[in-house]
Formats: C-alpha cells, structure tokens, sequence
C-alpha cells in the first residue's frame, strides 16, 4: 500500500475522525432538527451544550468519560446562569471572568481530563458574554444548555454500546502504527548513506510520540473492567497483542550495536543494506496490521517473515566466510533480535487469525494495575499547589490576569458584537509554558487567515446556500476530527465553518470575517506578551528535574540489571516497570528539550549539553535493553563477577551524577547488591563473552560521559 494512501486511510479509520463525525452530529442534530419547526433558537442553546460537553470526550474508559461528561454538563449549568445574570454589569463581569479562568484553569493539577472540564467552564462562560438574556429567560437558557449536554453524552454512550471495541481498536491501531515508524527509523542506522546524529534525533522524536500512545493504549485496556474481567475472546486478544506489541518495542530498542563501527567494517558487504531491508519489511506488516485492527478488518497474512529472516541468516554467514579475520558476531547478534521481533510480530498476526480464540491464554496474573497511572482528586493537591512555586499557579493567574485585560479592551473597541472572540483566542492560545503559547500563537495567527480567506471565497462565489451547507458540514468534521491532532489544520476548517453558521444566523458578512481576523490578532497579541511578560515559565528551568527523572529511571533500569546478572530472580513486572520509566523520562525529556529550542535563544540555556545527554542516555538504556533481552533470553546470565564490575562503577558514577543534580534528595543505590569479590579474570576467548565484555565496558563509558555532561550542565545553572 502507497505510504500516503495508508496515511489517509488511518486518519479515516481513527479515532479523530470518528471522534469529530459523532461531534459533529451531537452539535449538528439539535439546531437541524428545531429548526424544521420553528424552533432554531432553541436547537442552538441545544448545540452549545452539546459542543461544551464535547471536549471532556476525550479517549479513555468509558467510566471516566461518562463522569466527565456528566460533570462537565452540571458545571456549565452553573456557568451558565451565574454568567446571564452578571452580564450587565461590567465590575460584576470582570471579577467573574478573573475568578473563573483562575479557578478552571487550576483544574490542570488533576491532568488533561479534569482540565478539560475546566476548558468548557471557561467556554461556555465566553460564549454567555455574546447573549444578549433577560433575566427572565437565564434560567430557561441554562436549562437547555444542561439538556444539551445530557443529549451528548447520552449520544457517546450510545456509540459505546453499538461497538464497545472500538475505542480499544483505534487505540491500538494506532500504538501498532507509530511502533511501524519506530522500525523504519530504527533501520535507518543501518543504511551507510544516512546521518548517524539526525537518526538518533529523530528517532529519540518518535520514542516520545510512541510513550504517549502506549500510554493511551494502557489507559483504554488496563482500565476497561469488561476487557480485563470479562471472558469475551476479544478483549484478551487485544491485551495479548498490546503486551506482544511492548516486547517488539523492547527488542527493536535492544538492537543496539556501534553502528560507526558496523558501517566501517560492513557497509561495503552490504549485509547491513539488507538488515535494513528486513527490519523495514516487519514494519509493512505491523503497519497493516494496524490498520486491520483499527478499520475491524481481517489482515491477510503476508509473505512469510521467517523466510526474509533466514535469507538473511544465510547472507551473514557468507559475510563470514569471506571475511573471516572479522568476527560476525554482532550481525549475528542483531540476527537473533530480529528473529525475536519476527515472533512477536507472528504472534500478532497469529492473535486475529480466524481459528484463534484466546483461550489458551491466561492474562490475569499479569500485574497490569503497575502500569497505568491513577489519578489522585484530593482537594489537597489544589491548595498545595496554591503558590508561585507551582507552575500551574502561575499559569492560572496569568490567563486570569491577562484574560481580565482583554475583557478591559473589548470595553474600548468601536464595535463589541462578537468581542468575546478576544476572550476566547487569549483562552484556548495560552498554555502553561512560552513555547507552546508561541507554538499556538502562530497556527491561531495563519489558520484564522487561511481560514477566513477560503470561508471569504465561498460566501462570495458559491450563493447557493445548499453548496454552502454541505461546506459548513464538511469544515464541522474537520474542526472537531483535528482538535487534538493538528491545531493549525483545525482553526483553517473552524474559520469558515463559523462565517458560513453565522451567514445562516444573518449576521454574516465581510465586516464579520474582518472583525474576526482583528480580533484574533488582537487576542494574540494580549496572550504573547503574557506569557512573556507575566511570570513567564521557560523549558529551561524545568530541564533539570527532566533530566533527574532520566538519570534515576536509568540508575533503577541498571540496579535490576545487575541483580539478574548476578543470579537474583527478577519478576517479569518488575523489569518491565523499570523499563518503562526509563522510556517515559526520555520522552518527557526530549519534549521539554523540543519545547526550549523554539524559545528565545536567551533562554536557551545548555543546548548541545542537553542534546548530547538525550543521545548518550538514549544509548546507555538501549544496551542495558540489549543485554537484559540477552539474558532473558537464556533465563538468567550466570554469575560472573567480572561481568558485574562495569556495572557497578556505572551505576556509581550514574548515582555521583543524580547527586549532583539534586544533592539532597539522592538515595544510595548501592545497597543490597551484589558483593564484588572478582579479583582477576582469566582473558575471555569466547566471542559471546568478549561481545558482552564489549557491551559491559560500552555502557561503563557512556556513563562516564553523561557525568561529563552533567558536569558541564552544572546544577543551579539554568
């Protein structure tokens, strides 16, 4: 299948765009079906509802998106009416939009779910601004924008119970499919033509993107009780393929060799062009895989993988021969990894065949609950976080403040009609740190523009209002299918999707498309230079504790590598936490290094250190993995204490290095390890050993080289 069109195809078989088709009809139906009697008015208070409770549908349990929904449509009821009956007074009106976007905005201590419910809060407070209520119809008004909401959510839930798997489909198609990009990026090292540094980049950029799926995947399967109690074939099917799906990841990332010297003392044979051939190929097949699970569509099994592997096999062997003063353990090696990513991905492909039924599988005594995050509602993290020494705080305050002087120059402006847009730019552009407020900024900024110049165009050239229908519907299902993938993409359909809905209401007009171009300029404005100006939060300051988080993961990563080479029995839950909080730290860290470089150069602090520690910690748990993954792969490595001597000097320099990012919260690591009592060891002459011996000293230099790093960073410095 062509790239592009496999690209397309996801997109429409995602859970975007099934996410903006059932918010586009949850929004649409109230005001389309009203209006045939009369009653649009009605329909629309409907709509609004609706689309605020809209954006607490975010994916995840079923659960957890009914209680949000079902607290977002209360909560906006109460906005609602406190905002009618505080319209007509502006000191009233002002204080309110202080004290709510203050209050809304804290709910970004209990993460993206309940900030979200805050996000309607506040949009449904704006969107009162523009109503024009007697007191006497407040109280009707928000009883239908609580009736719409309910009609949301009862719509999501309907959609749920048609196909209950869905969600988990998407989820997973999607996991499958950036796990496919991993594989490509990764056999990129293995092409001579390629750029050693720019892989790692990008593929220390993927690994970021490929946590957060892994994360949504986790949240959707560990969190379902109907998937993880139930004795539906199905939802074991899918915990199976995810788990298979987080050991394919493991071991792509455990083959990890010198790839500098691999091209010098193999580009020229070639082997390495078809190593990379091979891995490329599994990715095809995961990728269609993936799009088999997310489309519920039956995958015919490809060509078999264990002919392209042992093709391969045979070539390295040739290698050898004809190099025979070169020693091809490596390649064989990186063979035997391959072949491991080759079974899981057979185990996959085995999961949706049509003669598989999941029962001889038992998934219960997997320790999933270990692996989700729980989120804790306490009131008490609220008022913890009621300080300056909180970067939520700041960022509360700051939209509140900077949401207050907006409000204040819409009292000013020569017309005030649809002034609350101001409101609204400075509320959905400002974020928690400069770079994504700059980030967001730009694409309000081009989408408005873009955007109005296309809804310009159709109001002018295409009269007939029925084409023009049928536009406003196909620019609705583009705002909400890209509101959480490409924000740019979605104000260029939100833009002309608005002209036209207000063309419709009669008040539509060129003087609309240029009172919101202004409007959005001047919002912009207001939020850039408050976020630069008004406790401003820089990536740089928060690198430090990134780079802790890294360096403590990777110290807990290497403790259990050492426990297991030395004999000790490491469950099988326990590596793979470790595991995935070395992941999880790198990808925070490199989206926090990503987020610093489109800052200020000024506030650029450290640039080349922290990119070299990316790279060198990205290296450092890449042959840790390999070694781990060899060693399970023969149950146990035997004790050998010469082999634990470099671990133990890493895991000691690693730990200096933590201390010196935090001297006063570092905890020895030391303990409870294994004795180094090896004296002198006998030169090894088995090239199993020596490869080990290699990997051992290899993952002792690297961390000495992060302490160089940390030691150029120099703690107190950002």
């Amino acid at each position: 299948m062509n790239r592009q069109a496999r690209e397309i195809r996801y997109f429409l078989f995602s859970e975007y765009f099934s996410d903006g088709l059932r918010i586009t009809l949850g929004v649409l139906l109230p005001s389309l079906i009203l209006a045939q009697w009369g009653l649009f008015q009605i329909g629309l208070a409907l709509s609004t509802g609706a689309l605020c409770v809209s954006i607490a549908d975010a994916p995840g349990p079923v659960r957890h998106k009914r209680n949000a929904m079902l607290l977002t449509s209360i909560l906006i009821f109460l906005v609602a009416l406190i905002s009618g009956f505080v319209r007509p007074y502006p000191i009233l009106l002002g204080a309110e939009i202080f004290l709510f976007c203050f209050f809304f905005s804290m709910f970004m201590v209990y993460g993206n779910r309940v900030a979200s419910i805050g996000t309607a809060g506040l949009l449904i407070m704006v969107m009162m601004i523009g109503q024009v209520l007697p007191p006497a119809k407040i109280l009707n008004y928000g009883a239908l924008i609580l009736l719409g909401g309910f009609w949301y959510l009862a719509l999501s839930l309907v959609f749920y119970r048609v196909r209950p798997y869905l969600p988990v489909q998407q989820a997973l198609g999607e996991c499958i499919h950036e796990t496919a990009k991993f594989l490509r990026l990764k056999a990129n090292f293995y092409k001579t033509t390629t750029d050693l540094e720019e892989d790692y980049l990008q593929l220390i950029r993927q690994q970021t993107i490929l946590s957060e799926k892994q994360d949504a995947v986790r949240e959707i399967l560990f969190k379902s009780r109907f998937i993880m109690e139930g004795t539906v074939a199905t939802g074991r099917v899918y915990v199976l393929t995810f788990v298979d799906l987080l050991d394919l990841y493991e071991r792509t990332t455990a083959i990890h060799y010198d790839y500098a010297f691999l091209r010098e003392k193999f580009g020229e044979s070639g082997i390495l062009t078809e190593i990379a051939r091979v891995i490329t190929g599994i990715a095809e097949v995961l990728d269609n895989v993936g799009f088999s699970i997310q489309s519920n569509l039956r995958y015919a099994k490809p060509g078999n993988l264990n002919i392209q592997v042992e093709n391969l096999r045979l070539q390295i062997e040739a290698v050898g021969k004809n190099q025979e003063e070169t020693s091809t353990l490596a390649l064989k090696k990186i063979l035997i990894n391959i072949r491991n990513v080759t079974h899981r991905t057979n185990n996959i492909l085995e999961y949706f065949n049509a003669k598989y039924s999941g029962q001889d599988t038992n998934t219960s005594q997997l320790e999933y609950s270990r692996f989700v995050s729980h989120q804790d509602f306490d009131p008490k993290k609220f008022r913890d976080n009621l300080s300056f020494k909180s970067n939520i705080f700041k960022h509360a305050l700051r939209v509140a403040l900077v949401s207050l002087v907006g409000y204040l120059i819409t009292q000013f402006l020569p017309y005030s009609q649809h002034s609350y847009w101001i409101l609204l730019t400075i509320i959905v552009i400002l974020k928690p740190g400069f770079s994504l407020t700059k980030q967001r900024n730009f694409q309000r900024l081009i989408g408005t523009i873009t955007g109005g110049a296309l809804g310009f165009l159709i109001l002018a050239y295409i009269p007939d209002t029925e084409v023009q229908f049928v536009f406003m519907l196909l620019f609705m299902i583009g705002t909400y299918s890209f509101q959480r993938l490409n924000y740019v993409v979605m104000v260029i359909f939100m833009t002309p999707f608005i002209l036209i809905l207000f063309k419709f209401l009669g008040v539509g007009g060129t003087d609309v498309i240029q009172e919101r171009v202004m409007d959005t300029l001047i919002g912009s404005i207001i939020a850039f230079a408050g976020s630069y100006l008004l406790f401003p939060t820089w990536e740089s300051e928060q690198l430090q504790n990134y780079l802790r988080d890294v360096l403590q993961a990777n110290i807990k990563y290497l403790h259990k590598l050492i426990e297991g080479m030395a004999g000790k029995t490491i469950l099988v839950p326990d590596y793979r936490l470790a595991r995935k909080e070395v992941y999880v730290s790198a990808a925070n860290l490199s989206a926090a290094f990503h987020r610093m470089i489109s800052e200020p150069k000024s506030k650029q602090k450290h640039r080349k250190e922290i990119h070299k520690f990316m790279v060198l910690n990205h290296i450092l748990s890449a042959y840790v993995a390999t070694i781990a993954a060899t060693m399970q792969a023969r149950d146990r490595i035997l004790p050998q204490q010469v082999n634990i001597r470099p671990l133990r000097r890493a895991l000691v320099t690693l730990n200096d290095s933590l201390k010196k990012l935090e001297p006063n919260n570092a905890e020895p690591t030391l303990e409870n390890l294994p004795p180094d009592t090896s004296t002198s060891a006998k030169p090894e002459t088995d090239e199993d050993a020596l490869l080990l011996k290699e990997q051992l000293d290899f993952i002792r230099n690297v961390s000495q080289d992060i302490a160089k790093i940390v030691d150029m960073i120099r703690p107190g410095s950002f």
